[in-house]
């Protein structure tokens, strides 16, 4: 019989009344952890299988092989005496090439990947799926949700299931659209909907959901994360909750989230990408990974009590962007979980999760580099005490991921600063005096070319096997056939190829100012964008353009027969601007869709839970921007007892920063001759500050307009 730890669901059975909006206090302990203490309590350790090991042997042994064959086939081709220079070439190249290696003996462990099954038979855990917010397009976020709970409730899980928008936004205007908007969607999802705005952002996301655990952890088993344009379908959440209840000793199931909704070609091609190349990836992970898997900070289900037992994170000591809160906090988690014991997988197998992508370039690399930050940020944990060797593994491949770009641009420079030594030079044949035989210099450019030709087919090699595997099964017909996948692949390629050194020097950048002491703040995500102006590209891209048009001809007057090797890297620079221009247009993004390029099986056939979303999401009351979506609460009562009925009761320690901002807002209230003077006098957090309680709200309403 599969049961999780409590026999029945008795805190969602005796659920407190639709009207309220928060469910009673469950709290549940949830120490910060000491990172260099052994970690307490948890389930103790167990071994992988042999299956898993093996796959470890093929993805980090063949790395680690390939590696040793590039370092000898480099140094052969330089001689037994190379320069400074050659052997600055040989440091960077090792790395770059094992980490091209890498990819494709990740690939090859995908083949050992475990079967996975859904196990039938009662369960009886109490399932929270909680959606963590900040300055969304709320109705969008909450029409997924409500799709959710409707095929939950088709799952028969209504009566153990709930759903939590956990907001962190300080926008006045867009948490009156919060309140409205989800106050109207309650009203039709038949699973219970419970909102809570913090009142302070501490620890940013990490922190919003410590404290949902720690006010609300001891009501649910099962928590199911969402990013606010994630979801996942009704029977996915069923059978992750059927497969944790089944084993004791999983504290975390990541699974493989399609992107879905791309309108842009970069949004497109970052979708066909991760759907047609993604699943292959997420079998190899999964193979290497066992037991010991990593977390992607959504569309994964955690057992709550181990989350709260060992993932209290601390904030590291020091500054930003290297101390403060953790920002790439899932690894960090993930890694936590295992060090007491728990299990970490990645669940390849399940389809019904899906997430958003970036629309253009530029919001990719905004995103990046947050992402770069918290990144690099693991370094300081690597010696966390306890931590396991393949958690380490996941931070090192993660600080490698952005490290790489400066390695890659560092590569080329050297190249061409060997290329400009033997071009301005003359060899010194005779450096000796009664030097009987010359030395000649040592370069085997066929050795060279074949380095060349290997590194490009490690490269692409895996994009080509997930697309042949995609011949095999009904991704491809799916997908508008063999022939159009094949054309897809090549046309990904390319594009991907032109986008590739823009990226090699955005994060070249982005390494730069982290290592300066820039920190990246904490901002909204764009998850809908629309085609940049010319200004706004040529002002992101002009560098590029300079840098690859400089090399372009330099390389021409001195040495025409390179730009062979670097004809994409330089195209990629010069034309970045109508790359990353085009790439943003969604007018481009529908030709391709048209002439069946990019196009994915879920864009073909949409999956019932999202087009349910889009229906409802219409179906809500639109957000008011600005200043207008506060007025209206004044000029409506019905509004106002809405937005006040969805406001949780204030506590009696109130932050200082939130009660300092409320005596000045009732200050300035009082004194204000009519409400629009009270909030030109009013700064953001005393605004804040009065939606957030209904009688300094109400008073402020009562004023003349």
């Amino acid at each position: 019989m599969m049961m999780d730890q409590h026999d029945t669901p008795a805190g969602l059975h005796d659920a407190p009344a639709r009207d309220a909006v928060v469910p009673p206090p469950a709290p549940l302990t949830m120490p910060v952890q000491d990172f260099a203490a052994p970690p307490a309590g948890g389930p103790g350790r167990r071994m992988n299988s042999l299956r898993v090991w093996m796959a470890r042997l093929i993805a980090f042994g063949g790395t680690a092989a390939l590696a040793v064959v590039g370092f000898t086939q480099m140094l052969a081709a330089f001689g037994a005496d190379p320069t400074p220079m050659q052997i600055a070439l040989l440091v960077l190249f090792v790395p770059t090439f094992a980490w091209v290696g890498f990819s494709f003996c990740g690939t090859l462990a995908g083949f050992l990947a475990p079967r996975l099954r859904t196990p039938e038979g009662p369960n009886a855990a109490r399932v929270v799926v909680v959606m963590p917010i900040y300055h969304e397009d709320v109705a969008t976020s909450t029409g997924l949700l409500v799709a959710l709970g409707q095929e939950l409730a088709a799952e028969g899980m209504a009566d153990r299931t709930e759903i939590f928008v956990l907001s962190d936004t300080r926008d006045p205007a867009v948490a009156v659209n919060e309140t409205l908007i989800i106050d109207a969607a309650r009203a039709r999802c038949p699973v219970p909907m419970w909102y809570r705005r913090r009142l302070t952002n501490d620890d940013r996301k990490s922190g919003n959901l410590a404290e949902f655990v720690r006010h609300w952890g001891g009501r649910y088993d099962h928590m199911v994360v969402l990013d606010a344009d994630s979801v996942m379908s009704g029977a996915t959440i069923r059978a992750l909750s059927a497969r944790m209840a089944a084993d004791a000793r999983v504290g975390l199931i990541q699974t493989m989230p399609m992107l879905v909704g791309g309108e842009t070609i970069f949004a497109r091609l970052t979708q066909f990408a991760g759907r047609v190349y993604g699943p292959m990836i997420a079998r190899g992970v999964a193979a290497w990974s066992g037991d010991t898997g990593n977390y992607w900070g959504h569309n994964a289900i955690i057992r709550v009590t181990a989350f709260a037992q060992a993932c209290g994170l601390p904030r590291l000591p020091g500054k930003p962007p290297f101390g403060g809160t953790i920002l790439s906090h899932d690894f960090v988690e993930a890694a936590a979980l295992c060090r007491a014991g728990w299990s970490v997988r990645l669940d390849h197998d399940l389809r019904g999760s899906f997430e958003g992508c970036p629309p253009t370039l530029l919001d990719m690399a905004v995103r990046e580099r947050r992402w770069a930050q918290g990144n690099l940020q693991h370094s300081r944990l690597l010696g966390t005490r306890g931590l396991r060797g393949i958690s380490r593994a996941h931070m090192i491949i993660g600080i490698m991921g952005f490290l790489m770009s400066p390695l890659w641009l560092a590569l080329i420079l050297v190249g061409l600063i060997l290329s400009a030594t033997v071009l301005l030079s003359t060899p010194e044949y005779f450096p000796t005096a009664y030097q009987l035989f010359p030395d000649w210099p040592v370069f085997d450019s066929r050795r060279m070319l074949w380095l060349f030709v290997v590194a490009m087919g490690l490269l692409l090699l895996p994009k080509f096997i997930a697309t042949f595997r995609a011949w095999a099964r009904p991704l491809a017909r799916n997908s508008g056939g063999r022939v159009r996948i094949f054309a897809s692949a090549l046309f990904e390629t390319i594009l991907s190829a032109l986008i590739a050194p823009v990226q090699m020097l955005v994060q070249t950048r982005q390494i730069f100012e982290i290592l300066s002491g820039r920190d990246s703040g904490w901002n909204a995500q764009t998850r809908a964008g629309s085609m940049p102006p010319w200004g706004v590209v040529l002002r992101h891209h002009w560098a590029h353009v300079a840098l690859g048009a400089g090399t372009l001809v330099v390389l021409a007057t001195f040495s025409p027969g390179q730009l062979i090797w670097l004809s994409p890297i330089l195209a990629g620079l010069i034309l970045s601007p109508l790359t990353s221009r085009l790439s943003a247009s969604p007018v481009f993004g529908r030709w391709a869709r048209m002439r069946g390029l990019l196009v994915t099986p879920e864009e073909r056939d949409p999956p019932a839970i999202l087009t349910q979303a889009t229906a409802i999401t219409r179906s809500l009351p639109q957000a008011v921007t600005g200043r207008d979506s506060l007025t209206r609460l004044a000029e409506d009562d019905t509004l106002l007892a809405r937005h006040c009925a969805m406001l949780a009761p204030l506590p009696h320690d109130l932050p200082r920063g939130v009660r300092l901002a409320r005596i000045t807002a009732e200050a300035k209230i009082a004194h204000a001759a009519t409400r629009h003077q009270a909030l030109d006098d009013m700064d953001r957090a005393e605004t804040d500050a009065m939606l957030l309680d209904p009688a300094l709200l109400t008073r402020w309403s009562r004023l003349p307009a």
